[in-house]
Parts: structure tokens; C-alpha cells; sequence
């Protein structure tokens, strides 16, 4: 089904849904972009679009489980859709997703970019197509950014990864490590700043690896990223501890784009865990990489992953990691559930955990982790602080984030949608929210006092 409209050849409507991290976000608006220049039309999920664009994780079982799901509510809202399915889980298992009924497209990490040139014939297939290479033989950096979202876009830097810890499989559904050189980067978030975000968050697989390809560092970026005019401020996102020097720090902690927020993977306290793990580090560089952010930037939040339940974790283990997060001065905790993937390390050791305690120590931990978040948001009452407020309404109330990455609301104002405003943090509301009081808001074309 296509037509001509001024000229230009049109395939007609597309919807797309995202799945995982803030790299696919951006992955998926790069796709989207791509499409556009070919004639498609963007539309919502629900208003039964010619053409489903998926954009799949792979991290956890639940999001394999959750691809199906969408899946089958793109074909609720048109039974005649094309589906595509992309992403990571594409990578890892094309022939489960062929086996998914209405799936018409199966696209790996080598043609996920070139999804334009299979959506000539968009009649439904009985078996679905599939273009799924070897993974080393992804080679190709796809620059990108996040679009849709006036307040923030998520800049992609960086893809792949040259770790191949004993539990992820993430180096084998995007390949090593590969990024633009720093020039290009820069001019990217140049034509980024033109969108009118005001806040760009850095993201890729393992961004504190970028420049492996290019004989540069991420160092040398966000030297660079600071000077660019028209972006208001920069959040790193995931950064590897043992890629977080010294240098890194202490530029972030005297920058005035690059805000104090950082999220420093940890996964275990157990030095004998992180060891199998195969991470690059251990918890006596952790710790000494927090107390240098604490130092520096005492009012920095900092956010940690961690994982429940690896293999070998006995409770003498476990507690390790729970005493050392309860210690140390951080924010707030993203607790991820171990889970058996096929092709890694751990699904072969021994001390498996039973999934019943793994799910009781997830319990404590996310219980840790609230306590960590009120603690830090009571520490930062009374303080004046920044705060970019976005654009969706709940409840006659808008939401907003301070450099540091405390969430706060404040009643609607349309005015007040994407503009920075200085604000005074009062207390916190029930729903674990920052009360603030407005000082003032700098509008673009004027200055609201509150």
C-alpha cells in the first residue's frame, strides 16, 4: 500500500515502541528519522499504523517475554500491520521471534539501520524474513539522538562492548566497542542543540570506553561536548567505575554543563563475586571513587546497579553487598534479579541460587534503596537548586529534575514547560516527590517571578 504525495513516495503509517535502555531510545528516534526522509508517517501505537517498528531488549527473561506482548497489541490495533522486530533480542534469538505469530521482519544489529530498504513490499508474510549476521561482523557506528522529548535527548556515543562479563549478552548483541571520532560527536550534539532540549544525556553500551576506535578518550568529549553553545546542561549516563578517573571527576565537579548526577555500576560487594563476574575492578576502588565524587561534590547523587542472586552468592556474600551499599554515601540503587541467558559463563557455574531467595534479596535491597533516595532527598531541604521542568501533567501537577537529580512538583504551568527555574526544595510530598517553592523561572522571551 503506497501512493504519491507532492512528489514524494508514500508508504503510509508507522508506530514504533521501545524496549530497555536510553541507547535504544535514541536508536529508535535515528530509525524513525531515517523513515521519515522515506515517506513514512509517524502515529501513535494505538491508531493502527501500516507498519510496527519494535525495538527490543534483551537484559532480562522479562523482556523477551514483553516483546511477544507488544507484538500481539500492534496486531490488536491492525491485523494487517507489518511487524518488525529489531534490537538486541532480534541479535540473540531471530529464530524465537520468527516463531512469534505476525511477525514479518526479523532485523539484526548489522541491518537494523537499514530497515528502510525491506519495507518495499509490505504485504504480510506467511514466514517471516530474516537478517541476522554474525555479530563480529557488526562493525558500523550509527551516531544518533533522542527526539520527541522537548526537556531531554539521549545522545548515543558510543555502541558495543569489548567486556564480556560471565552474565551478559550484550557484547554478543552489539558487538565491540565502536564510536565516531570527537569531531563528529561534537557536531552531532550541535544539530542536537537546534531541537531545543535543554538537557542531553550521554549514552552508549559502555561510554567511558569511547574512543577505543579512534585514539581519543571520553575525557577528551566531554571537554569538548562543555563548549558546545545551545545545550543547556550534560548527564552522564552508566559509567564503568574503573573507566571513571580522576580526571573525569574532577572535570565534571567544576563544569557548569556536565551536572553532579553520576550512576556507577557496582553489581556486587563481594570482591570474590566480582571477580567471577569477570568485572574490572574491586570494592576498594569502588569506594575510593565515591569518596572522591563526595569530596568534591558533596550534594552529587550517585545511582548504582547491583545484582541479586549471581551463582557463588551465599548469604555471608550477600551481605557483603548489602553492608557495603548501607556504608556508602549513594543515592539510590537499580536492583536487577539474576537471570540464567543462554551462551554466558554463569549459566554453567555452580551455587545456583534458588529463584526464591534471589527474589527476597532484591526485596531488601529495593527496601535499601528508598531508605538511601529519602535519605538523600531530606538532605537537600532548604537547599536552591536548578530544575528543568517537562512537559507532561498529572493530576493539575508537573514534574521536574534538579541537577542532581532530585525529582520535584509543582502545579501546571504551561509557561513553565521546558524552562529552567531556580527553586527552593521545602520537604517531601507522599509520593517521595520534592515540594519546592518557585523563585523564578527564565522563560525565552521573558522572566516569570514567582
Amino acid at each position: 500500500m503506497y501512493f504519491i504525495i507532492f512528489g514524494l513516495m508514500n508508504y503510509g503509517t508507522v508506530a514504533y515502541y521501545t524496549l530497555g535502555c536510553k541507547l535504544n531510545f535514541s536508536e529508535t528516534s535515528t530509525i524513525a528519522s531515517n523513515l521519515d526522509e522515506e515517506g513514512f508517517a509517524k502515529v501513535g501505537f494505538d491508531e493502527g499504523a501500516n507498519v510496527y517498528v519494535i525495538n527490543t531488549c534483551s537484559v532480562t527473561e522479562q523482556a523477551d517475554k514483553k516483546c511477544r506482548n507488544i507484538v500481539r497489541k500492534a496486531l490488536s490495533y491492525n491485523p494487517d500491520a507489518f511487524v518488525v522486530v529489531i534490537g538486541c533480542y532480534a541479535q540473540l534469538k531471530p529464530t524465537e521471534i520468527s516463531n512469534i505469530k505476525g511477525v514479518d521482519l526479523v532485523l539484526g544489529a548489522n541491518e537494523k539501520f537499514n530497515v528502510a530498504e525491506h519495507l518495499k513490499d509490505l504485504n504480510k508474510k506467511e514466514e517471516p524474513l530474516v537478517f541476522n549476521d554474525e555479530i563480529k561482523e557488526t562493525k558500523v557506528f550509527y551516531p544518533g539522538f533522542s527526539s520527541g522529548d522537548r526537556t531531554r535527548s539521549f545522545l548515543k556515543i558510543q555502541d558495543g562492548c569489548n567486556y564480556f562479563c560471565s552474565f551478559c549478552t550484550i557484547p554478543l548483541a552489539r558487538g565491540r566497542s565502536r564510536n565516531a571520532n570527537i569531531e563528529d560527536t561534537v557536531n552531532k550534539a550541535k544539530e542536537l542543540a537546534k531541537t531545543k532540549a535543554k538537557e542531553v544525556v550521554l549514552t552508549g553500551v559502555n561510554i567511558g570506553y569511547f574512543g577505543y576506535n579512534t585514539d581519543e578518550n571520553f575525557y577528551q568529549l566531554i571537554q569538548e561536548l562543555d563548549k558546545v553553545e545551545g545545550i543547556e546542561q550534560f548527564r552522564i549516563s552508566s559509567i564503568e567505575p574503573n573507566l571513571l578517573s580522576d580526571e573525569i571527576i574532577d572535570f565534571v565537579a567544576q563544569s557548569n554543563k556536565f551536572v553532579p548526577h553520576l550512576h556507577i555500576p557496582m553489581q556486587s560487594g563481594s570482591d570474590l563475586l566480582l571477580a567471577s563476574m569477570r568485572r574490572r575492578y574491586d570494592t576498594t576502588l569502588y569506594k575510593s571513587r565515591i569518596e572522591r565524587i563526595k569530596k568534591l561534590m558533596p550534594d552529587c547523587s550517585i545511582g548504582v546497579d547491583v545484582i541479586v542472586g549471581y551463582p557463588g552468592e551465599t548469604d555471608e556474600e550477600f551481605m557483603k553487598t548489602y553492608n557495603l551499599l548501607n556504608e556508602l554515601p549513594i543515592s539510590y540503587l537499580h536492583v536487577f534479579t539474576y537471570s540464567e541467558r543462554d551462551n554466558t559463563t554463569a549459566l554453567r557455574m555452580d551455587g545456583v541460587v534458588p529463584v526464591p531467595v534471589r527474589r527476597d534479596r532484591n526485596k531488601m535491597l529495593r527496601i535499601l534503596s528508598d531508605k538511601k533516595k529519602r535519605a538523600f532527598y531530606e538532605s537537600n531541604k532548604g537547599r536552591i537548586e536548578t530544575v528543568v521542568f517537562e512537559e507532561s501533567e498529572n493530576n493539575g501537577m508537573m514534574n521536574g529534575f534538579t541537577k542532581n537529580y532530585v525529582k520535584v512538583k509543582t502545579p501546571y504551568n504551561p509557561l513553565m514547560v521546558n524552562q529552567i527555574g531556580n527553586v527552593k526544595m521545602i520537604d517531601l510530598n507522599p509520593d517521595g516527590t520534592m515540594k519546592i517553592e518557585l523563585i523564578e523561572t527564565k522563560l525565552e522571551t521573558q522572566t516569570w517571578v514567582n
